[in-house]
């Protein structure tokens, strides 16, 4: 097999270009949690926390089109938006907008002609309590039927302010989406019509998907019956 074939099949998870990512942190374990019922076998695991650097421009293709047509956008309606920080990583492209520009943000992009990004297909949560002032992440992954395009908007909020406007009055999709967010990151959606869990009872405490979540050590009870947390399940002694 030729050096070129090669290339040619190396798989997608393989690392990124050096350059292309900033290291800000070390993670311990395979959950990057401490002090917890972590009984994956990988407590030993120390990996490299990177996240992907700023783009510069030309960015290539049809980015620079959107990126472009979003400046414009907003120039022409003489909207106070600040410009978004790009990033390009492994080919996809994320729009970084400030939490208060969000709702503006996404409207242009559904509704101007040269953006015409009409479907939502939902928001994703991520927590990085490494970024300080910037822990919790929601994700918004952006089509364009009419132009054949995907894009992500990122936003961030602090741990100490979880809160971040509500785009379901501009994507009526993202309903439950933002629920489902709220519910196991604890964003707080603001202007949502019904902002209540979705997945976890109630009365449930704490966000699951948190990194800062227990894993195991909160005792389950079903029918009468007791499951000992995961820690306490097995050993690897």
């Amino acid at each position: 097999m030729s050096e070129s074939d090669h290339t040619d099949i190396t798989p997608e998870n393989v690392p990124a270009p050096t350059g292309e990512v900033q290291q800000v942190g070390v993670r311990h374990g395979m959950f990057g949690v401490h002090g917890t019922g972590d009984t994956s076998g990988y407590g030993g695991l120390t990996r490299a926390i990177s996240y992907p650097g700023e783009a510069q421009r030309p960015y290539g293709g049809w980015y620079d089109e959107v990126a472009d047509a979003l400046e414009a956008a907003v120039r022409d309606g003489g909207l106070e938006v600040a410009a978004p920080r790009v990033v390009i990583h492994r080919g996809e492209i994320t729009f970084h907008v400030r939490r208060e520009d969000l709702p503006v943000v996404a409207k242009l992009l559904r509704d101007d002609e040269r953006l015409r990004f009409e479907f939502c297909s939902g928001v994703s949560g991520v927590h990085y309590p490494e970024d300080t002032g910037r822990e919790l992440h929601a994700v918004y992954h952006l089509l364009s039927m009419t132009h054949n395009r995907r894009i992500r908007l990122e936003v961030t909020a602090p741990d100490a302010d979880p809160h971040i406007p509500s785009i379901v009055a501009v994507y009526p999709t993202n309903d439950w989406h933002e629920r489902e967010t709220f519910d196991m990151f604890g964003i707080v959606f603001d202007g949502h019509p019904a902002l209540t869990r979705i997945l976890m009872p109630d009365d449930w405490p704490g966000h699951p998907q948190r990194k800062d979540y227990p894993l195991g050590g909160i005792p389950v009870e079903y029918k009468g019956g007791t499951v000992p947390p995961p820690d306490q399940r097995r050993s690897y002694n």
